[in-house]
């Protein structure tokens, strides 16, 4: 029931509020699996995010921290978005085995790099989750840069401001180079690095890290 309800309302009301431009929408796959990378400063970025529900016409699973469904509301949210939690105590092994199957089956993964939202609206050094869903599963990485949603609602904030953000969706990157060969920290490393310097471009921003 919610997301059905969902995909009509909350686009919408995201996008007359928040948002002052979309770029690159051309470049998400119209077919197939595939994970979306952006960065993550804000629990707006998932609202901003939400308006690739409505042009895709599909739902894209989220994973997200096991504590954003300590409440009713949160998991009212979370239900929209497909988000399925991570217990980051046991490290989140079962919830990439399940984001591996689901991609197998041909849904969208969304996925933050970074792991947890940055305090300063800086990119942070990325975990190499991401990498390893693109390579076992072997589908593209579309990169995503969120502007200005740090300053709509930085972290310990709880209510929004009337600001306006900016999305800005890459091309997808494909690893076929990495295809059938043992998969390594060295390797995983690099296809992180190159997902996030492709983010760092989208958003403004430089990625000074290896």
């Amino acid at each position: 029931m919610v997301y059905p309800i969902g995909k009509r309302i909350i686009p919408p009301v995201v996008r007359n509020l928040w948002v002052k431009e979309v770029s690159g929408l051309e470049n998400l796959p119209k077919h197939g699996p595939f994970i979306i990378a952006a960065n993550h400063t804000s629990y707006m970025d998932h609202l901003i995010m939400s308006l690739l529900v409505e042009h895709l016409d599909r739902k894209i699973h989220v994973l997200a921290k096991k504590e954003h469904f300590d409440n009713v509301f949160k998991k009212i949210w979370h239900s929209y978005v497909g988000a399925i939690p991570i217990d980051r105590e046991k490290g989140g092994k079962e919830t990439l085995k399940w984001a591996i199957k689901a991609l197998k089956e041909g849904k969208i993964i969304g996925i933050h790099p970074e792991g947890t939202r940055s305090l300063t609206g800086k990119l942070q050094k990325a975990k190499t989750g991401v990498a390893r869903l693109a390579l076992k599963a072997k589908v593209p990485v579309v990169p995503i840069g969120l502007i200005g949603t740090f300053e709509i609602l930085p972290k310990g904030k709880y209510v929004p401001k009337l600001k306006k953000a900016i999305m800005n969706i890459g091309k997808p990157i494909y690893f076929e180079k990495y295809y059938n060969k043992k998969i390594n920290k060295r390797m995983l490393r690099e296809a992180t690095t190159i997902v996030m310097k492709e983010i760092a471009k989208l958003s403004r921003q430089k990625y000074n890290f290896k």
